[in-house]
């Protein structure tokens, strides 16, 4: 690097802060844990010629008095010693501070700049066709369909809560699945309904030629699906009313592209669907499939049907989209498909929009899926921060605490969609933060134990983690990944 730079910290941190150094000095001052440095100590050691000394993050002092007095900047380096190497790789680019770590700058750096760049990229991007404004195929990103299953069985209100819900996901289109036995009524309620509601782009999803024009008829905008069966039927009216259509193989023998191919005859604008199998049930085969297709006829966007995956594998949801996502984009896929119907694939929606975000930034860098500014990362993280050694502890801890009753009273404790809810016998309180809602149960004097009070600090915070991760919540019960494995 060009400027002079001192990293400073304590005694604890100090092999990992040398070997992230990068031609930085490294000053060691005699304190165990580098948070408790102060701007004397600093002083004291008298450290000369430098044009930025990075100080431990984590601190809070003022060091103003100790930069007048050595001559150097000081600023905030990153809270955790493990983050050393990032920021010192990118020190021309960040804008340090006194009172901001470097790594919340950096990281609200990296995001701001892929904000950006996916929104430019997005403006600037080729395409097939757009539906709705919105771009689909060509160099644009993947597209979020996602689907409403049996929508002509729910209620209005119902029905509305599920396009909420999947536009404060992140949608870019809504799919409105139909079951076998819909009718033509509760057809053209549900589209009439869906129309009313949203702006985005909405699909109705059957085989069946009269639904397939009740679709046309109510404002859809996209039909899925058109076959061998109901093309000669009802390709025409499709093709004049200018709605694109998904086009899948079969019945039968009936290929892909010979379906493809009549579409194409009747002027239909193309959305290609190779159909993706579940695992170990021709998914590599499917993929091969989805490649070939691709190459044979680049300019028709696939459409990608993630949730034959996601809903067909114990597995968490995150990763396999992130993967999902990463195959589609290398096979050409310009929709990404989603029921989000069961429990497990709840979060999907928002999943595959993150994932193809990461697609298309990664696509333009030329690089894998990694350090990005927008990640999948909910579990598990990128560095392992430094852990303390074993101090010398008096106190070892004890088991067989037995909880005494508490005389101001019990709590039950539960999830609402959104919210921790408590239930007292004088009153309920409900919040989304746990300390909130502890506060306010002591605030109102509902709590007169300290082991009633630490009681409740773990089982809110376990109900927070379990809101936050749509995970299911059991008071007394621990939740389901810190069981351990038998």
């Amino acid at each position: 690097m060009d400027m002079k730079v001192l990293l400073v910290t304590g005694r604890m941190a100090r092999d990992v802060v040398q070997q992230s150094a990068k031609g930085a000095d490294v000053l060691v001052l005699p304190v165990e844990v580098a948070a408790f440095i102060t701007p004397q100590m600093l002083i004291e050691a008298a450290p000369q010629g430098y044009d930025l000394i990075l100080i431990p993050g984590a601190i809070t002092a003022d060091f103003s008095r100790a930069e007048r007095a050595l001559n150097s900047r000081i600023r905030l380096g990153p809270k955790h010693a493990a983050d050393l190497g990032s920021v010192l790789k990118n020190l021309e680019e960040i804008e340090l501070s006194s009172t901001v770590p470097a790594c919340v700058l950096m990281e609200d750096r990296l995001s701001s700049l892929a904000r950006s760049d996916l929104q430019r990229l997005e403006t600037e991007a080729s395409f097939a066709f757009e539906i709705r404004g919105t771009k689909i195929g060509g160099t644009s990103r993947m597209k979020v369909l996602a689907e409403i299953v049996d929508a002509n069985r729910l209620g209005k209100g119902e029905l509305e809560r599920k396009m909420d819900h999947f536009r404060e996901q992140g949608a870019d289109m809504i799919d409105l699945g139909f079951s076998p036995d819909a009718s033509v009524g509760a057809a053209k309620a549900s589209l009439r309904a869906s129309r009313a509601k949203t702006d985005l782009p909405l699909s109705i999803d059957t085989v069946r030629e009269d639904l397939i024009r009740v679709g046309l008829e109510g404002g859809a905008d996209l039909v899925l699906s058109l076959d061998a069966r109901n093309l000669p039927s009802i390709g025409q009216e499709v093709a004049a009313a200018g709605v694109p259509a998904v086009v899948i193989p079969g019945p039968g023998s009936a290929s892909l592209e010979e379906n493809v191919r009549t579409a194409q005859s009747f002027g239909i604008r193309i959305i290609a669907d190779p159909v993706l199998d579940p695992p170990l049930q021709g998914l590599v085969p499917s993929l091969e499939r989805y490649r070939r297709f691709h190459q044979a006829f680049p300019g028709i966007p696939t459409f990608f049907g993630a949730g034959n995956v996601t809903e067909l594998l114990d597995a968490d949801s995150v990763g396999t989209n992130a993967l999902l996502a990463a195959l589609a984009a290398e096979t050409g896929a310009g929709l990404l498909f989603t029921p989000e119907y069961s429990p497990k694939a709840r979060g999907s929606i928002r999943e595959l929009l993150r994932a193809s975000e990461m697609m298309a930034l990664a696509r333009w860098r030329k690089t894998p899926p990694k350090d990005l500014g927008v990640d999948l990362l909910h579990l598990k993280e990128k560095r392992r921060l430094l852990r303390e050694g074993p101090l010398n502890c008096a106190e070892e801890a004890r088991s067989g605490h037995q909880l005494q009753l508490d005389p101001a009273g019990s709590f039950r404790i539960s999830l609402s969609e959104d919210q921790i809810q408590v239930s007292h016998k004088s009153c309920c309180v409900s919040g989304s933060s746990a300390r909130d809602v502890l506060n306010t149960l002591i605030d109102l004097q509902l709590v007169s134990r300290l082991d009633h009070a630490g009681y409740l600090g773990r089982e809110l915070q376990k109900a927070e983690l379990a809101l936050h991760l749509e995970k299911n919540y059991v008071q007394d019960e621990p939740l389901s990944f810190l069981k351990k494995a038998k």
